[in-house]
Parts: structure tokens; C-alpha cells; sequence
């Protein structure tokens, strides 16, 4: 019982959660971290090595180096479950998705190269996906995470007609693939931290 309290204290520690307490709705920078402010006033001098991307992206900003180190080796190490990827393919051609990681965080680092392979597999059209990059108090200075309730990362919104019908949170309940097959197909789901 120790051993267990003990790993899901080590496990709450190192996750990618929420950091952040109030926020002020008139200005989106309230809720940096002098941290966070400090290191986007370091990638404004420096953009050809910022610690960390803040805003929206394309999959090139990840495959660029520094990013490209544990994206590129994330991506080629996963093997795809493509027996459910047929399965989800069609499902995915009337979804859209708002993809929030942070480029600081080992479970983002692990999980979006891991849905990019899965998309790449099922010929997923990339003008339906939004890769929005966040601080580590899980916010942008334009704002593009108000209103969505973003605590964690990697946080995957999928949505059908403009409306979220499922997200997915840090990690699977059984495995990308498949918990992205029950959000898209309508089949009962809860990510990771719903009860």
C-alpha cells in the first residue's frame, strides 16, 4: 500500500498538470509564471533555440531542432495499432481536433508524436488540426485556451460540427488508438482524470 501511495505521489509530481490559480480575462499574460515570462522573453532574443514553443504551431516546429530530438525518436518508435487505425479512419474525416501540449512536458513529448503517426497512418487531413503550444501554466499570451478548461497536458479536443464531442488527457486508458476510437465513435468514454 506504501509502494502505491508512493508512485502516484512520484506520478502527481513529474505529471503535466495544472500549475496555474486565478486568471485575469482582460490581459492573457496574467497567468505567466516569471518563469514562463522570462523564457518567452528568452525565444523573442534567441528564436533559434527557445526553451519552449508558446502558440499556435505546425508539426515543422516540432521536427526542428531543439524539439526535433524526442520528437522525430518518438515518432519512429511507436508502432501503430493498425488494426483500430482502420478502424478509426473513417471516423476521423469529419473531426477536428485542438491538440494543447507543452514542449517542456515528457507526457506531451510522449503522446504528440505518438497522434501524429496515428493521423499520418489513417491519412488524416492536417487542415483539421489546431497544435496550439502552452506554457507551463498551461496558457498562451493570445489566449487560444480560455474558455476550454486546459489542466493538463497533452489535452486532444476532438470535435464533429463545431461541437466537442471527447477529449483525451495525458495518458490512455488503453491506448491512443483506442481511446481515440471511442471519443470519435461515440462509444462511452472518460479520459484519464474523469471519474
Amino acid at each position: 500500500m506504501k509502494k502505491i501511495f508512493f508512485l502516484a505521489i512520484i506520478g502527481f509530481l513529474f505529471s503535466c498538470g495544472s500549475t496555474s490559480t486565478a486568471t485575469n480575462d482582460k490581459n492573457p499574460n496574467t497567468e505567466l509564471t516569471q518563469s514562463d515570462q522570462k523564457q518567452i522573453s528568452t525565444e523573442k532574443k534567441n528564436s533559434s533555440k527557445p526553451d519552449f514553443l508558446v502558440g499556435k504551431q505546425d508539426r515543422e516546429a516540432l521536427e526542428q531542432e531543439p524539439y526535433g530530438n524526442w520528437f522525430n525518436a518518438n515518432y519512429k518508435s511507436y508502432t501503430v495499432d493498425n488494426i483500430t487505425v482502420e478502424k478509426l479512419s473513417p471516423y476521423l474525416k469529419d473531426i477536428t481536433i485542438q491538440a494543447f501540449m507543452g514542449t517542456w512536458c515528457s507526457d506531451s513529448k510522449r503522446e504528440t508524436p505518438t497522434l501524429y503517426k496515428i493521423l499520418d497512418t489513417s491519412n488524416f487531413n492536417y487542415k483539421n488540426l489546431e497544435l496550439i503550444t502552452v506554457t507551463r501554466s498551461k496558457d498562451t499570451p493570445q489566449g487560444f485556451e480560455k474558455g476550454l478548461d486546459i489542466i493538463r497536458v497533452p489535452t486532444f479536443i476532438f470535435y464533429k460540427d463545431g461541437k466537442e464531442i471527447g477529449r483525451y488527457v495525458e495518458f490512455a486508458r488503453e491506448t491512443l488508438e483506442k481511446d481515440i476510437l471511442a471519443i470519435v465513435s461515440k462509444q462511452p468514454y472518460k479520459h484519464s482524470y474523469e471519474d
